[in-house]
């Protein structure tokens, strides 16, 4: 008896359904990424595990620059210079932990996570 090859994954070979020998965990869903662009700040908020919420940013704005004196300064993002993690995000203009951007105040690089942490953090660099 030949099986189709949509059915070796949910047949056994005599015929009868093969059973999973479990189903998926809460604890496994998955989403998709919440990438931070720029724009008009507009904010998502999830409920995570524990009764928890995360804030995630879908579009920004501005970022907190920490000016290395102590002092952090609220500066206005013109651009996104570079993006290591990911040539579509700098292609795009995706804003994520470790990208470059171009403030009013000069070239800065992202040390918080946007999408999760619901603000942009970062420091001046030369």
């Amino acid at each position: 008896m030949k099986r189709s090859v949509e059915n070796l994954a949910t047949s056994k070979i005599t015929g009868g359904r093969r059973v999973p020998s479990r189903t998926r965990r809460k604890y496994e869903i998955d989403r998709f990424p919440n990438e931070a662009v720029l724009g008009q700040q507009i904010t998502v908020t999830r409920s995570v595990r524990g009764g928890n919420v995360k804030t995630g940013l879908k579009t920004i704005d501005h970022v907190n620059l920490a000016l290395g004196d102590g002092k952090v300064k609220k500066s206005k993002i013109v651009k996104v210079l570079e993006n290591a993690t990911n040539n579509d995000y700098q292609r795009r203009g995706v804003v994520s932990k470790g990208a470059i951007l171009e403030t009013e105040d000069g070239k800065c690089r992202v040390v918080s996570r946007p999408g999760q942490h619901g603000l942009v953090n970062a420091v001046l660099t030369k």
